[in-house]
């Protein structure tokens, strides 16, 4: 079925027309038994010729088959017209009244005088017959029309449910690549600027020459993963995208590891609701790591105090830290910390507050909604 579709369609369309035409005037002739006055005759060439631009001007083409149907019962010429008329228009009125038009000519005779002194009963028996005949090319051609319609409708269904793909496809890739982004800056980043300010006191204290520049060796490496590292969160959240896929990650668990293993004075002090939200955990987890981080980074020999809070409202973290006692180690840095932060936020519904205290210290303030528990 599908291979004779095929190779009909391979038919060029002249060929077609060309076929219907020598049909046409084929009809004609047997309908005339060869004889015909000259008018009639150029009626048939009128008609059947006309064929040749049914795609393009389906109605005057009907139009131009009707001095045929009048002076003789012939069909293909009307009923391809009328067929083509019917799959090229969504004029249903127009083609109803076509229709009727050419069932009325079908139905006069030649001379006109000799129309209407017949049987009134078989005239309108023979319209009856003549309008189902003219009804049923306007019908059909209205069936592929529609079937056309299904088809390419169906073509942009595929189109967009493919469409509908690519974009969950870039969308989980975005997400990958931003929970990819913040887990190497939370996480490798956190490590790696440790070893850097830990290999900075090393320096410093040290007094053998050889020690002394093994850790200004590994200060310097550190500087440049950290530096290598900034780049690389940078392009992945370049074409990542907000949300993130949840993965094991620490949890308040874990909280007092992180400050045990910080190199930092901190101290820990209240709690937050039972029953919390892993995300939430996760969050209040990396909000202490970020701040902790960054006063290894800007203020070294300070001190620090982790508060867990809760109201009847609100829940968050407050990590404040005093000003620093000696300089820094200069850090390449790019702020993604906290941009990160401030993403884990808005997914709780939040807010995140960073601001220097009146002390030369520095405060990290996440603010919750308890309703996103």
């Amino acid at each position: 079925m599908s291979t004779g579709r095929a190779l009909w369609r391979r038919v060029p369309p002249w060929v077609v027309d060309g076929g219907l035409v020598v049909l046409a005037v084929l009809d004609a002739w047997i309908n005339l038994y060869g004889e015909g006055t000259p008018l009639v005759w150029a009626c048939v060439a009128l008609g059947s010729t006309a064929l040749f631009l049914r795609r393009r001007f389906p109605l005057a083409v009907f139009l131009f088959t009707l001095p045929m149907t009048l002076f003789m019962d012939v069909a293909v010429a009307p009923i391809t017209a009328l067929y083509t008329l019917a799959a090229s228009t969504r004029n249903r009125p127009m083609l109803a009244g076509c229709a009727l038009l050419n069932a009325g000519v079908d139905t006069l005779d030649w001379p006109l005088s000799d129309a209407f002194d017949g049987d009134r009963t078989w005239t309108l028996v023979q319209f009856v017959y003549t309008l189902a005949t003219a009804v049923a090319p306007v019908l059909f051609g209205q069936l592929v029309q529609a079937r056309h319609d299904v088809a390419r409708q169906l073509v942009e269904v595929e189109e967009a449910r493919e469409h509908e793909r690519a974009l969950h496809a870039q969308t989980v890739l975005a997400s990958e690549r931003a929970q990819l982004a913040r887990e190497m800056h939370d996480v490798v980043s956190h490590q790696v600027s440790l070893i850097a300010v830990q290999a900075g006191a090393m320096q410093v204290a040290a007094k053998d020459p050889d020690a002394r520049e093994a850790a200004r060796t590994i200060r310097t490496l550190s500087a440049n993963t950290l530096d290598e590292l900034r780049h690389m969160v940078t392009l992945l959240r370049a074409s990542g995208g907000r949300e993130t896929a949840l993965t094991p990650q620490p949890t308040l668990a874990e909280l007092q590891q992180l400050i045990a293993n910080s190199g930092i004075e901190t101290t820990l002090a209240g709690e937050l609701p039972a029953g919390i939200s892993t995300t939430a955990q996760r969050t209040v987890y990396r909000t202490v790591q970020e701040a902790l981080t960054n006063v290894r980074k800007h203020a070294p020999g300070a001190r620090a105090e982790v508060r867990l809070w809760h109201d009847a409202h609100h829940f968050g973290v407050t990590v404040t830290n005093t000003a620093p006692t000696r300089p820094s180690v200069a850090l390449p840095s790019a702020h993604h910390g906290l941009i990160g932060l401030k993403e884990r936020a808005e997914l709780l519904d939040g807010i995140l507050t960073a601001e220097s205290t009146p002390q030369g210290g520095y405060k990290v303030e996440l603010r919750a909604p308890a309703r996103s528990d």
